[in-house]
Parts: structure tokens; C-alpha cells; sequence
């Protein structure tokens, strides 16, 4: 199978103008990814694309297979991944246009499987009828998720959008929430009584489950709307959300690219991220 290093979850739009991509189908322990992963080049660095929510867009927040979205580009050699995705603002001053790179995660999901670890065989195999996870079981792993994002890779996302004069906020909480619907007004007032920055609903279980699996992890969080609860009127509107992205998407793929391009070699990671399966025994074979 063709090998990528960076892995970039996001929409069909970062990668659809370019040159040479191949388009390859992977299958998981875990089930079928979205998408398939398109590979292609950028700055000299050999990319994974997926569709977070498949190129169609048919995959709400809550039906996304995580778990094998980031088995997938783990096992085509990706060490390291960027998250782009949408995101309301919590505070009046973060409005439609606003780029953060977030550097703290509150989980509000209530169904999503979060965990390579849990005691379970392999989905597709047992002991006695091994699948293509082999029917291996994995043991009960405990990783630490203090700072769920990368340093380095937050580095590079921050120089990036200042390269492209889009001063960037740098730092905040990003707080996931279950979706497909919106908050309500109380829990939005309620995330930025919190002093939360964004919210969103497709960071989690991305960040723990890359983790898990001794990848960075990088989340950047492009504004489209004031959250209900921090302005007045009818509160977030689908159509209006899609209408900012669209405008904001040809700004955003150029940063992207950008922070791709200035990422740690992989090679020589030294990060958080990097040592976070250090000493323990997974039970399972990885990727």
C-alpha cells in the first residue's frame, strides 16, 4: 500500500485540485473508514486525505467511525494529523472568521466509542476465527490526555496562518458537543460561562483515539457563527454555517498546506504525543 506521513481530516475540498492523487480503499479491524484515503504531495511531504464526513457528506458527527478513520491513516504510515473543522464562537470577539488553534478540549459527546482499549477482541475476529484484526484482544489502557493537542503541531499551525496574515487566536478550549443538532441557548451561555472558546462537534474522539495510537494530533477550528447563546436573534442557522466555510475555504487551504509543509519531521518526533504508549502493553498488534 502506498505510504503517507501527515494525515489531514477535513473536507473534499483540501485535496480535490491536486495533481497525482491516489485514491485508496482501506479496511480496518474496525470497520470501513468514511472515505477512502486520497494520498497526494505537499511541500515535499507525502499526505493522507480523508473526508471526515465522507465526500458526500451523508456521515453525521455522532455515525463517524472514528476508530477506523485513525486506524486507517495509521497503517498507511501517518505519524501526525491535522484536524481542520468548523466551529461556533463562545465569545463575542471570536466571530465568523475567526481561525483558533485550540490547545484545550472539554468532551459533551454522549455515544462515541473513545477507546482502542477496552478489553474487547478485535472487531472481525475472534481467537478462534481470527479477522483482519488477527483476534487479538486488546488490555485495559489508561493514556494520558492532559494536553490533547500537539505542541509541536501547534507550532506550526500558529506560524502558518501568521505567514498567511491571518493572525491566528492561539490557545483556547474547543468543547465537542454530541450534534447533529446545535445548543440551546442556556448551554451555550452555560460553555461560555465556562470560559470555553468554540464548540464544535467533531474534535472528539479524534484527539484521544490519535493518542492512543502515538500519533499528533492538531486541531484547527475556523469560526462560522456566534453560538446561540452569544449573540441575540434566531441562533445558528445550518445554512449560514456552510455559506462562511464556503467563504473562508480558499483562505484556509493555503494555511493548511502551509502547516503541513512546517511540521516536525517525523522521523525525529520527540513530543508528548510521540511517547504516549511508552511502557505500556496494548495487547494489540498496531498498525
Amino acid at each position: 500500500m502506498a505510504n503517507a506521513e501527515i494525515g489531514v481530516i477535513g473536507g473534499s475540498g483540501f485535496y480535490s485540485f491536486l495533481e497525482d492523487v491516489t485514491e485508496v480503499e482501506v479496511d480496518t479491524p474496525y470497520g470501513k473508514p468514511s472515505d477512502s484515503l486520497f494520498l497526494g504531495e505537499i511541500g515535499g511531504r507525502k499526505v493522507a486525505f480523508l473526508p471526515r464526513h465522507g465526500r458526500g457528506h451523508h456521515l453525521p458527527p455522532h455515525r463517524i467511525n472514528y476508530r477506523a478513520n485513525l486506524w486507517a491513516l495509521r497503517s498507511v504510515g501517518v505519524t501526525q494529523v491535522l484536524g481542520p473543522c468548523a466551529v461556533g464562537g463562545l465569545r463575542a470577539e471570536y466571530g465568523p472568521g475567526t481561525l483558533l488553534v485550540p490547545d484545550q478540549m472539554v468532551d459533551r459527546t454522549k455515544s462515541r466509542t473513545q477507546t482502542f482499549y477496552d478489553g474487547e477482541p478485535l472487531a472481525g475476529g475472534t481467537s478462534q476465527a481470527p479477522g483482519p484484526g488477527g483476534g487479538s484482544v486488546s488490555n485495559v489502557v489508561h493514556v494520558s490526555l492532559a494536553d490533547p493537542y500537539c505542541p509541536e503541531g501547534r507550532k506550526a499551525a500558529v506560524a502558518a496562518a501568521r505567514g498567511r496574515a491571518w493572525e491566528p487566536v492561539d490557545g483556547g478550549t474547543l468543547v465537542v458537543i454530541e450534534g447533529p443538532r446545535f445548543s440551546t441557548r442556556a448551554e451555550s451561555q452555560w460553555h461560555a460561562a465556562m470560559g470555553w472558546s468554540v464548540v464544535g462537534m467533531t474534535g472528539h474522539p479524534e484527539a484521544i483515539l490519535a493518542r492512543e495510537l502515538g500519533l499528533c494530533y492538531t486541531s484547527m477550528t475556523l469560526v462560522t457563527d456566534l453560538d446561540a447563546g452569544a449573540e441575540t436573534g434566531e441562533g445558528v442557522s445550518h445554512v449560514d454555517v456552510l455559506k462562511v466555510f464556503a467563504a473562508n475555504v480558499d483562505r484556509l487551504r493555503p494555511v493548511l498546506f502551509d502547516a503541513v509543509a512546517g511540521l516536525q519531521a517525523s522521523a525525529g518526533r520527540d513530543c508528548l504525543c510521540s511517547h504516549a504508549l511508552d511502557g505500556l502493553d496494548t495487547g494489540i498488534q498496531l498498525p
